[in-house]
Order: C-alpha cells, then structure tokens, then sequence
C-alpha cells in the first residue's frame, strides 16, 4: 500500500510571503480531513500532494522516494485524484469517462480488457450512476457528476485518494455514500486525504487533521486532539457551539 510523507514541505500559495514547514505522515489506512477557510491553501496542498503543483520548498516522498523523480504512470497507478472543479474537453459518456481510470495500467494502443470493463461497471454500480452508463456527461446534474469523477478514481485503484470536496454537489445520501465509501478504502488499506468545508463531516469520518490558517500556519494531529473548540473558533473566524451526537461532536455556528 502506498504512504505519502512530506519532508520540509511548504506549499506555494499566490500571495503568500511564508508558511508553515509540513512534516507529515499520510500512512495506509489514516483518513485525513484537511481543514481551512476559503484562501488557506486546501486545494494548493492537495495538488502539491499529487506532483501537480511544485512546492516553494522542501519535498513530497511517495514510498520514500520523491514523487517529482518518479514515472508518472506509477504515480499515476499509486494516486487517484478527485478535483474539485472539472472541465470536459470533449463529449463523453459516462462509461467512456469512468474508463479513464484504468488509463495507467494499458500500454499505448492497447484497448481495455474484460477486467477494466468488470472494474468500471463495479464501481458506477458502488456510485449510483449505473443507470447513466449511456448518458454524455455534459448532460448530468452537478452531484451525478461528481459521482462519475468518484466513479473514475475508484476504476482507477488507487493505493492513495486525494479528495478535493468529495461531496460537493451530493445530496445527504450520496454524501454519506462517499464517506463510508472512502472509509472503506481506508479501511482495506489505502492512505486517504480530503479537503473538506464540512466540519461536522470531518469530525465523523476522520480519523487526522490538518488545519490550514489563511496566513500559512498549520497544526496537524489525530481528530481526539484537534476537534478542539477555541481552535476551530480561531480557525474559522466564527463562534460555535457543539453538542456530541451519535458519539460525535457536532458543531454548529452562533452568532
């Protein structure tokens, strides 16, 4: 199973004169929930984690080697992506789509086999979008779409998953959907990391936090240690109140 570590890492957010030095240890089986306002540098974090984007200094390590010095198909095989935004490029359906998951795995012109097709289906029957195989997916409703993004990434394999807002756009089920989906990964042994805006989410589904401060600071640790009131406070800008609820913390803003 695949282990992300970062070494001396800081991530470059636009703007931003400095920021904390990341020394993590993102292992197989840990669900991180990264946490922050708007402009703290989430979305940058995630894709510096996937060797989108170079960081101002130090260096992510994939299996204890650097990502950037690595082949990209590996890569490719080990972290699976899901964005926060997307562009299609060009029409599609929603199984060529979910097909692009095994990508990494075929040679140049080789065509997928049995056992992708077996994958794909597998994994839009586990989305809910099974029903929308046929369908372009300029056609789809913005939750059935981040459903076929989760759908490819799940085709894909993935030892690692870089969630950027898994359940944007989903409704109540289908958010709870995705997170025992991605607790289930975990759980067989993959190393899980997710921007998320949803505290309440995050103090259910995760297991570690990283907190990311507008002004480059950060604080990590187990969920036990950081669900912390003054410092979600102090995070947000914003008074809360908390209840525990079926065994966890719920949180909720007052004015």
């Amino acid at each position: 199973m695949g282990r992300l570590d970062t070494q001396e890492l800081v991530i470059d957010v636009p703007g931003r004169a400095s920021g904390r030095v990341l020394n993590l240890c993102l292992a197989p089986g840990q669900r991180w929930g990264v946490l922050g306002p708007n402009g703290a540098g989430k979305t940058t974090f995630l894709h510096t984690l996937a060797g989108l984007k170079a960081p101002r200094s130090g260096e992510v390590h994939l299996d204890g080697k650097p990502l950037a010095r690595l082949n990209r198909r590996r890569v490719a095989q080990q972290l699976g992506l899901v964005f926060q935004e997307r562009q299609d490029g060009f029409p599609a359906t929603v199984r060529e789509t979910a097909l692009i998951g095994r990508h990494p795995y075929l040679s140049p012109w080789r065509m997928e086999g049995g056992y992708d097709l077996r994958i794909m289906h597998a994994a839009l029957a586990r989305m809910d979008v099974a029903h929308l195989a046929d369908r372009l997916v300029s056609t789809l409703s913005g939750g059935e779409r981040q459903r076929v993004a989760i759908a490819t990434v799940l085709t894909q394999s993935p030892t690692i998953w870089l969630a950027d807002e898994p359940t944007n756009h989903l409704d109540l089920h289908h958010q709870t959907a995705v997170m025992e989906l991605l607790a289930e990964q975990a759980a067989a042994g993959s190393a899980v990391v997710m921007c998320l805006h949803d505290l309440n989410l995050a103090a259910r589904w995760c297991d570690h936090l990283l907190l990311l401060y507008p002004d480059g600071e950060a604080c990590w640790g187990p969920c036990s240690q950081m669900l912390e009131l003054s410092a979600l406070e102090h995070l947000y800008g914003q008074r809360l109140a908390t209840a525990d609820i079926d065994g966890a913390p719920v949180f909720v803003p007052v004015r």
